[in-house]
């Protein structure tokens, strides 16, 4: 018999019990209690959540221009995703590196 035969049913098996995970996990609880908006940096907020995931720069209606950091995690179950969780966090800074305004989305309080 072909190994070949076993190796294959076995590799789907667990690959759909397998979970996967995007970004990296945050504590927006923590992040929330602390970030003050146009005092804290972007030092501080690089001390308390590390590198964000993505840099941007958001553009307002009004022509104002702003760096956006997110940060965002994801995490579920293959092949069925339904349960997964995913939260994001966006923070806009202005021309001196202190924050905006920011958001979240994806996790509930």
């Amino acid at each position: 018999m072909c190994p070949a035969k076993f190796v294959l049913p076995m590799l789907l098996l667990v690959s759909a019990c397998a979970s996967v995970q995007i970004g990296r996990d945050f504590d927006l609880a923590a992040f929330e209690s602390r970030v003050q908006r146009g005092v804290s940096t972007q030092a501080e907020v690089r001390a308390w959540l590390g590198a964000p995931t993505a840099v941007g720069v958001a553009v307002e209606s009004s022509g104002n221009r702003y760096d956006e950091w997110a940060y965002y995690h994801g995490a579920g179950n293959l092949p069925d995703m339904g349960n997964a969780r995913v939260k994001i966090l966006q923070i806009k800074f202005d021309q001196r590196g202190l924050v905006h305004a920011y958001n979240w989305s994806g996790e509930a309080k």
